[in-house]
């Protein structure tokens, strides 16, 4: 997969260069690039913003500095790249408060697709005729994290990065850690322990250590439904939309209070 992010602010991914999508980068399972919008500008103050049209408070991100810069993005991709069966343009992420709502089905899309290009706007946001030229070219989506606002798209990029690289096959270690995490097939993943088995008066569930696995993963299952009825009822109603619930899945849910 190729990731590209263009920013005012390349040192803000630096933590790209860590754990697991570090080594993805140096293992070439991953190829990723940063670039500083203020490469396209050709003012000696590097403007990359201006008062919004309307009057109102704040600034917009000019239009001609991110046109270039997604020109200059698609003009990196090899002529032959089509032959290979891989996209011959990024499909560009906006990292934006008004963008649909980021999952990890969303991810599990994105970890689909060989070319992603962040779009990391500031201040009040980049002159949507960027994104309406630029959709034109090659697709387009606003991506929000959740219903707050941050002061620009670095941080959601960063989570959007790290949700669909640990995706990729060879990333995770071991795979099979991939399958039982939380927003895997609507439910949160189940409580962990570890060594000591007693710790300050509390002890690690007898069945994790009776070796039984098959009531380990019964144990596993409920917790993960208990969990997701006390702290997201609303992922219960999407499970069972998918699934007739067994009358041991009922009644976990009836003594955690969910009612449906």
């Amino acid at each position: 997969m190729r990731i590209d992010v263009v920013t005012i602010f390349p040192e803000y991914l630096a933590p790209l260069e860590l754990s697991l999508i570090g080594k993805a980068r140096r293992s070439g399972l991953v190829e990723l690039a940063v670039h500083d919008l203020r490469d396209f500008t050709h003012d000696r103050h590097r403007t990359v913003d201006d008062a919004p049209a309307g009057g109102g408070a704040g600034m917009v991100m000019r239009p001609e500095p991110w046109g270039e810069a997604l020109d200059h993005l698609l003009g990196t991709a090899p002529s032959d790249r089509p032959s290979d069966g891989t996209s011959a343009v990024p499909t560009l992420l906006v990292p934006s408060p008004s963008g649909q709502r980021f999952d990890q089905a969303m991810a599990h899309e994105l970890a689909g697709l060989d070319w992603l290009a962040f779009a990391c706007g500031r201040y009040e946001g980049i002159d949507e005729r960027v994104l309406d030229d630029a959709a034109g070219r090659m697709p387009v989506r606003a991506v929000s994290l959740g219903d707050y606002v941050l002061n620009g798209g670095e941080v959601a990029a960063l989570a959007v990065i790290e949700a669909v690289v640990r995706l990729l096959p060879g990333v995770v270690g071991n795979a099979e850690s991939l399958v039982e995490e939380s927003h895997e097939g609507h439910l949160l993943e189940y409580p962990v322990y570890t060594r000591p088995a007693s710790w300050r008066g509390r002890d690690v569930p007898e069945v994790l250590a009776s070796g039984h696995h098959a009531r380990v993963a019964d144990w596993r299952h409920e917790q993960r439904l208990r969990r997701t009825a006390r702290r997201r009822p609303d992922l219960i109603a999407a499970w069972l939309a998918e699934r007739e619930p067994t009358p041991r899945e009922r009644e976990v849910l009836a003594e955690e209070g969910w009612v449906g």
